[in-house]
């Protein structure tokens, strides 16, 4: 639990990359230094830093317009396969900024149950997305692949990944 903008014990703040940034030769973004240890350090391949295509960005925006089950169901199914087919791994799910107004701030989608919850700033995460909550809440990411080796991914509004 975070109270006045500061982190909790467990939450380490990370670099925040703007669009136009380099994200993929390793350099650091102009916004500041790395700091902490980070969400798990797992080797990356191309192929999961590969920009995200705009359809994967409306689908995981469409989460937070209230679907009702069936329709969250049919759209996890769709991410996953989309996924396994570019990308050749599933994310467990996302992590995004929540637009449906107070108390809620942030909200998951799980692909593996296809389940949206949303979140109060005091709600805890459950993990393995706990690890990208702080990325989340800096509002520069349109929203946050977390798989369950632990790695998260946020991904930019214009779909480009940020190297881990």
């Amino acid at each position: 639990m975070t109270s006045g903008g500061l982190m909790g014990f467990i939450e380490q703040p990370r670099r925040v990359v703007r669009p136009g940034a380099d994200t993929t030769t390793g350099q650091r973004a102009a916004s500041g230094p790395v700091t902490g240890a980070g969400p798990a350090r797992t080797r990356v391949g191309a192929e999961r830093l590969r920009v995200r295509p705009e359809q994967f960005l409306g689908a995981v925006r469409r989460l937070d317009a209230g679907l009702d089950p069936a329709a969250c169901r049919g759209l996890a199914d769709w991410l996953k396969e989309q996924y396994a087919t570019a990308f050749g791994d599933i994310p467990l799910g996302f992590l995004a900024t929540c637009y449906l107004g107070p108390p809620y701030v942030d909200h998951q989608l799980d692909l593996t149950h296809a389940i949206v919850q949303h979140f109060a700033p005091a709600d805890p995460m459950p993990s393995p997305f706990a690890a990208a909550r702080m990325l989340v809440r800096t509002g520069a990411y349109a929203y946050v692949e977390v798989y369950d080796s632990g790695l998260v991914l946020p991904v930019l509004p214009d779909g480009t990944v940020v190297r881990p």
